[in-house]
C-alpha cells in the first residue's frame, strides 16, 4: 500500500533557497508541496488556506518573522507541525522557537535525507533536532542555573565578609540580629554552602558581592 502523501508549504524570503528546497521536497513521491511563502504573514495566511501538515519556516522573515508566525498557527490549532530550518543556532532563538510552538529546529547545512526524516517526523508530531542544536539544549540545561540575591541578602553577605559578627550586622544595617540568622540561612542555600565563610568566597566567586 503506498505511503500516505505529505503537503507541505515552505516559507523562506531567499528565493534560491526556498526553491531548492521545494524543489528538494517535490522530489518525493510522498511528499506535496502545496505553497510558498516569502514572509511569515503569508505562511501563516498558506496553513489557513491548505491545512498543511507540515509548514517548514524560516527564522528571519520579514513582516512575520518565523517565531511570530509559529505563534500564530500553533494558535489557529490547524493541526499543522511547525519545523523552523535556518541558519541561526543561538539559545534565544532555539527557546523562543520552542517556545512559540515548533516541534522541530533544523539548521540550513542539514542534508537531503535528513531534512525528509525530518518533515515525515515532524508530521507525526515528534521533536526534531539538530544535532548541534540538541547538543546547545543539552549543554544549556546541564549549566548550574544563575543564582541572584537580593539586595538585603548581598547587603549582609558584604558585612560578613568585612568580619562583622551577626550582632553588629543588625547594628550596621538596622534589623534584629533574628533578621540576620535567617537571611544568612537563605543564602547558604542559594549558595548550597554551609558556612560562613564558603559563602562569603563562592559569592566573590560568581560576583555576587565584592569586597569594600
Amino acid at each position: 500500500m503506498p505511503e500516505a502523501e505529505l503537503r507541505v508549504i515552505v516559507a523562506d524570503d531567499h528565493p534560491a533557497m526556498r526553491a531548492g528546497v521545494v524543489a528538494l521536497l517535490a522530489a518525493e513521491p510522498a511528499i506535496a508541496v502545496v505553497g510558498e511563502a516569502s514572509d511569515g504573514r503569508e505562511a501563516v495566511e498558506l496553513v489557513a488556506r491548505h491545512r498543511p501538515d507540515v509548514a517548514l519556516l524560516d527564522l528571519r522573515m520579514p513582516d512575520l518573522d518565523g517565531v511570530a508566525a509559529t505563534t500564530r498557527i500553533v494558535a489557529e490549532q490547524s493541526g499543522t507541525r511547525v519545523l523552523i530550518l535556518t541558519t541561526y543556532d543561538t539559545d534565544d532563538d532555539i527557546e523562543r522557537a520552542v517556545e512559540a510552538g515548533a516541534v522541530g529546529y533544523l539548521l540550513k547545512d542539514t542534508t537531503r535525507e535528513q531534512l525528509i526524516d525530518a518533515v515525515r517526523s515532524a508530521a507525526r508530531g515528534e521533536t526534531v533536532l539538530a544535532p548541534r542544536v540538541a547538543q546547545r539544549l543539552v549543554a544549556r540545561m546541564r549549566r548550574p542555573a544563575p543564582v541572584a540575591l537580593t539586595a538585603r541578602e548581598a547587603d549582609v553577605l558584604s558585612a560578613v565578609a568585612d568580619g562583622l559578627s551577626n550582632a553588629e550586622i543588625g547594628r550596621r544595617l538596622v534589623i534584629a540580629e533574628a533578621t540576620v540568622k535567617t537571611h544568612l540561612l537563605r543564602i547558604f542555600a542559594k549558595l548550597d554552602v554551609g558556612d560562613r565563610t564558603h559563602a562569603v568566597v563562592t559569592a566573590l566567586e560568581r560576583g555576587l558581592i565584592t569586597r569594600s
